[in-house]
């Protein structure tokens, strides 16, 4: 059985474009689910898979969090890696979609989950909105805030790789992603019309995919009136090479196979801070991307 993937939230459960993509184990909150309900449930997935990847935003409710970290204590298990992302809603579905399509690839759990830091560099993940004036994720400026209350306006916001913000309609452009991408948008109370007709062919997208607005994206972005969208690399061959051409190691402590600076399974550093060289770091940094496999 491949490495499970897990999620705090069904929204973040993309749907798969083909039968062999498996699916990500949603995980009960416990505002309705017992602690013994919780540790049976994480055990099974263990039992079932060897190990287990949870994928959560940071965003996500302390008491659901402080609920990973005492499961995993409880089970006093090694097998289970808990991820916390900065990326908004939609784009960390994207993630965890990206993560489904690797796990039938032969990877080692280690690198598997190390991977989510890894892809997380390749998502260009923003929003369409009416008013960043409950906007707290990204920086926003005076100008922008005094903007947002005149009628009509809408702003082209990005949250990652790195923040940027345009006000639709200035002629600025959203910096897009240099290597071939597939544009997953999801719409809220906004037309999808920029997204789908302005901003794709910007970013020369391969395809547009349209998806449900996850429930959460209103409170991250501050407003219900949006469409989400994040560019990602559509090409599993591709996934499969970036995550391949970063060097590997062999973890001090628990003996898993990895790829960045720590294990993520054991938060074991490759090597002492103090030796530590610039190349451990590359799943921090990222690492060079095609357009198609070698």
């Amino acid at each position: 059985m491949p490495t499970a993937i897990a999620v705090t939230s069904a929204d973040l459960v993309l749907p798969p474009p083909d039968p062999h993509t498996p699916t990500a184990h949603v995980l009960t909150p416990p505002d309705r689910q017992s602690l013994d309900a919780a540790l049976a449930e994480t055990q099974v997935l263990v039992e079932q898979h060897g190990y287990v990847v949870v994928l959560y935003q940071s965003s996500v409710p302390a008491p659901f969090v402080r609920r990973l970290h005492t499961v995993r204590s409880m089970l006093e298990s090694d097998r289970i890696a808990l991820l916390g992302t900065d990326l908004p809603p939609l784009a960390t579905g994207v993630l965890v979609h990206q993560l489904r399509q690797l796990s039938t690839c032969g990877f080692s759990p280690g690198v598997l989950g190390a991977a989510a830091r890894l892809l997380a560099h390749y998502i260009h993940a923003g929003a369409l909105l009416n008013s960043v004036t409950g906007l707290d994720h990204v920086p926003v400026s005076l100008k922008a805030h005094a903007r947002s209350w005149m009628p009509g306006t809408q702003f082209g916001v990005l949250a990652a790789p790195a923040p940027q913000m345009i006000r639709i309609g200035d002629g600025g452009t959203l910096s897009g992603p240099e290597f071939p991408t597939r544009l997953t948008c999801a719409a809220g109370q906004l037309s999808p019309d920029w997204v789908t007709g302005t901003l794709a062919p910007q970013w020369r997208v391969t395809g547009v995919q349209e998806a449900r607005l996850p429930a959460d994206s209103p409170r991250w972005w501050g407003t219900g009136k949006l469409v989400e969208f994040a560019a990602s690399i559509p090409d599993v061959s591709v996934l499969y090479q970036l995550v391949s051409s970063v060097r590997r190691d062999e973890c001090r402590w628990c003996g898993l196979e990895l790829i960045g600076d720590r294990c993520v399974f054991c938060s074991s550093p490759v090597t002492p801070p103090e030796n530590r060289s610039g190349t451990a770091d590359v799943v921090s940094q990222g690492a060079s991307v095609s357009g198609r496999p070698h």
